[in-house]
C-alpha cells in the first residue's frame, strides 16, 4: 500500500508538471499572439479594412490546438495569407514565418540567375572593359537598424564606387539590382549617393495614396522624418548627371524595388531588363514579444514624384539573356553599353 501510495503521488507530480508546462506554453502562445494582433491593429496598413475579432477568433480557435510556442508559429503564415499580408514577416531565433508570397515558376528564370541567386553573391563594384563601371546591389537583411550599423554597412560600399569615379572616370554606371530580394535599402541608397545626389530619392504613401514620408539623400545623410540618421563620408564630386542603366528582375524585390525607385526622375536614366517582383509596399520594423522582431507593412512605395505603381517596368525589356560568368556578353549589359554610347 505505500509502496502503491508513493507511486500515486509520483504519478500526481508528473500531471501537475506537465499540466503547469502546457498551462506556460499556452501562456506564451497568448502572450505573442496579444503583442501580434495588437500591433497589426495599430499599424498594418489596411488594419480598418479587416473584420478583426472574426479574424483574431478564428485565429485564436486554431492556436488552442498547439502545446508548444515554437510550433504554434505555424498559425503565421495562414493569419498573414488571410489579411492579405503578403509583404510582412516575422523573424524569430533566426527563421522567417511570412505569408505565401507570389509564387515565380521555375522556366521564368535562367540557370545563370539561379546559380547567382544560390551563391548568395555580395557586393560589387569593379570596371568593364576599362570603360563602364558595374556595381552589384544585393539583398542585405540585418536586425540591428542603428545609424551606426548602417553607415558602417554603406561606408565601404561607398568608398568601393568613389575609387571607380576618381580613378576611372567611367563613361556609364551599371546598377544590377536583379539579385536584390529585399532588406534594407538605407546602406544601399548610401552607398549609392554620388550617383543620386542631393535628392529626394523615395517616399511612403498611405492607404489613399496619399504622401507619408518623403526620404532624401543630403550631403552624405539619409533623411527620413526619422531620428535615426545614418550618413556616409562623401569623397570627391558627385555624379548625379552621369549615364546610368539600372538593371531589374523578376527576383528584384522589395528594398531592391526601392533602389530601382530613387533612379526614377533621375536624368540620364535608363531602365532595362525584366519587370520587378512586384513588392511595393513599405515596412518597419517592430519589437514583438520573446525577442521576435516583426516586419511591418505600413504604407505604399512611391518614386521622388509621389508616384506609386505595382512594380518596376523596365525601358527596354530584356528576357533570359542573363551572363554572370561573362557580364560583357550578359543581354542586360550590353543594351547598357548601347545606351551610353547613344546607339
Amino acid at each position: 500500500m505505500k509502496k502503491l501510495l508513493i507511486l500515486c503521488f509520483i504519478f500526481s507530480l508528473s500531471i501537475l508538471g506537465y499540466a503547469q508546462k502546457q498551462a506556460g506554453a499556452k501562456d506564451s502562445i497568448k502572450v505573442f499572439y496579444d503583442g501580434l494582433f495588437s500591433v497589426l491593429k495599430k499599424g498594418y496598413l489596411h488594419r480598418k479594412q479587416l473584420n478583426w475579432p472574426a479574424v483574431e477568433a478564428e485565429t485564436r480557435q486554431k492556436l488552442s490546438a498547439y502545446g508548444n510556442f515554437g510550433s504554434s508559429l505555424g498559425e503565421i503564415k495562414p493569419l498573414f495569407d488571410k489579411i492579405g499580408a503578403n509583404h510582412c514577416g516575422i523573424y524569430y531565433q533566426q527563421k522567417r514565418y511570412a505569408g505565401s508570397g507570389k509564387t515565380i515558376p521555375k522556366d521564368a528564370y535562367t540557370d545563370q540567375l539561379k546559380k547567382k541567386l544560390a551563391a548568395k553573391p555580395a557586393f560589387e563594384a569593379r570596371m568593364l572593359n576599362d570603360r563602364y563601371a558595374y556595381i552589384l546591389m544585393p539583398a542585405m537583411v540585418f536586425m540591428d537598424t542603428s545609424a551606426s550599423n548602417i553607415s558602417s554597412i554603406a561606408q565601404p560600399m561607398y568608398d568601393q564606387i568613389a575609387a571607380l569615379k576618381t580613378t576611372h572616370h567611367p563613361q556609364g554606371w551599371i546598377v544590377d539590382l536583379r539579385l536584390n530580394t529585399g532588406g534594407n535599402s538605407m546602406p544601399m541608397l548610401l552607398a549609392l549617393y554620388d550617383l543620386l545626389g542631393d535628392n529626394a530619392v523615395w517616399g511612403t504613401l498611405d492607404l489613399n495614396k496619399k504622401q507619408e514620408n518623403l526620404a532624401r539623400l543630403k550631403q552624405g545623410k539619409y533623411l527620413d522624418n526619422s531620428k535615426i540618421i545614418p550618413s556616409i563620408k562623401p569623397n570627391g564630386e558627385l555624379v548625379d548627371q552621369a549615364k546610368v542603366a539600372v538593371i531589374t528582375g523578376i527576383f528584384t524585390a522589395s528594398s531592391g524595388e526601392i533602389t530601382a525607385l530613387a533612379f526614377q526622375g533621375r536624368p540620364n536614366t535608363i531602365f532595362i531588363g525584366e519587370k520587378s517582383y512586384g513588392a511595393m509596399t513599405s515596412n518597419i520594423q517592430t519589437e514583438l514579444p520573446f525577442g521576435a522582431v516583426l516586419a511591418l507593412t505600413i504604407g505604399y512605395d512611391s518614386d521622388r514624384n509621389g508616384v506609386y505603381q505595382e512594380e518596376i517596368v523596365p525601358d527596354v525589356l530584356v528576357s533570359k539573356l542573363d551572363n554572370f560568368d561573362d557580364l560583357t556578353a550578359d543581354g542586360n549589359v550590353l543594351e547598357a553599353v548601347k545606351f551610353f554610347e547613344g546607339k
